[in-house]
């Protein structure tokens, strides 16, 4: 039996299949450690073409759906079957929309070996319905599928990773074997990272940032100034903040510099999908569900869901005028309120009762 750790990745969106491609070249300076091949779970989809696309993936050597134009190496097999895209083993990635995480793992309850550990890319949560309490991605992982996981985010735009154009990110883990084996997996020249004991925090960092993305995208859909749209990250990395301190006490408040923190809003905030998607809902008034279908080829917004899950805990709490903007962003996907309103709304920020 061989003793080379074998990986497996979750999901094959356009962020599963760049990490996907650069772990798949850096195990090939890996492989007395590493299996050299890869699996990579792949809903099945039919193309346009009538082709399906693990077909595509694994004879073209690229995402064309996803993302097109970026070559994936050859020793990434996408695979649509999920149990055996994660048989044996070691180090599983996942990579797919939040609100896809509870079904997959219940998939795979009893298939993943007990030695094994997972690494989430996932932005975004669950609130407990009993509880009213924040229920988070490596929690689900953890429990559903008896393993460690630690927490990946930061600035790292899919299309751009792929590029090797230089990002950075953050890592939570309290496990130092673990963080050495995701440490030769991902860490780079072009690709540096970080780590923090901080997983929970580092996990609600990278879902709360795609609510404060599309706030950034209504303000730049309704040609605020740029004073305006400054002061928008500045209340809503301040909301961030104090959205996870009702959760936990950071280790080091260096954590919200870092990747995971400030970096990852500002590049989700100048063109991100979520970003992407509030624009054009403010300039056309198109719902979400529309330009999900018509501008994003069919990706999903990630920021809607994750403001109706902050919305629902903010409002059992009774904390909704403590978070204007993650208030103002539900109501907004909603349709209940305009956009306008969360600009509107603004001189009323408690930021500003600060004695």
């Amino acid at each position: 039996m061989s003793s080379k750790k074998k990986i497996a990745i979750v999901g094959s969106g356009n962020w599963g299949s760049a990490i996907a491609g650069h772990i798949g070249e850096k195990i090939l300076q890996l492989q007395d450690e590493y299996d050299q091949q890869i699996l990579m779970w792949c809903k099945e989809e039919i193309l346009d073409d009538g082709s399906k696309l693990t077909d595509v993936i694994n004879t073209k050597h690229e995402n064309t759906k996803y993302l097109p134009d970026k070559s994936i190496p050859d020793n990434v097999v996408a695979v649509a079957d999920l149990r055996e895209a994660v048989k044996d083993a070691d180090i599983l990635i996942f990579v797919i929309p939040h609100q896809f995480v509870k079904q997959t793992c219940e998939q795979l309850k009893d298939q993943v070996k007990s030695t094994a550990f997972a690494l989430t890319l996932i932005k975004g949560f669950y609130i407990d319905e009993k509880t009213n309490e924040l229920l988070l991605v490596s929690e689900i992982i953890k429990n559903t599928l008896n393993i460690s996981c630690l927490s990946m985010m930061g600035a790292n735009i899919a299309k751009e990773v792929a590029d090797k154009v230089f990002c950075e990110a953050t890592i939570g883990s309290r496990h130092d074997e673990h963080s050495e084996t995701v440490r030769q997996l991902i860490d780079r020249p072009y690709f540096r990272i970080r780590f923090y004991p901080d997983v929970e925090i580092i996990e609600i960092l990278g879902a709360l940032k795609n609510v404060i993305a599309m706030c950034a995208g209504f303000s730049d859909g309704l040609k605020a100034g740029f004073n305006t749209r400054a002061a928008v990250l500045r209340l809503g990395f301040r909301e961030m903040i104090n959205f996870c301190r009702l959760h936990s006490q950071e280790s080091s408040s260096d954590i919200y510099l870092e990747s995971c923190g400030i970096a990852d809003l500002i590049a989700s905030a100048l063109g991100g999908r979520n970003y992407n998607g509030a624009k054009k809902m403010a300039e056309t008034n198109k719902s979400l569900e529309d330009i999900e279908k018509e501008d994003l080829n069919g990706q999903s917004l990630q920021g809607p869901g994750t403001a109706k899950e902050v919305y629902t805990f903010l409002e059992g709490k009774n904390l909704l005028d403590q978070f204007p903007m993650f208030r103002d962003a539900h109501l907004i996907c909603q349709r209940k309120v305009e956009p306008k309103q969360l600009l509107e709304n603004l001189t009323n920020h408690p930021d500003y009762n600060q004695k």
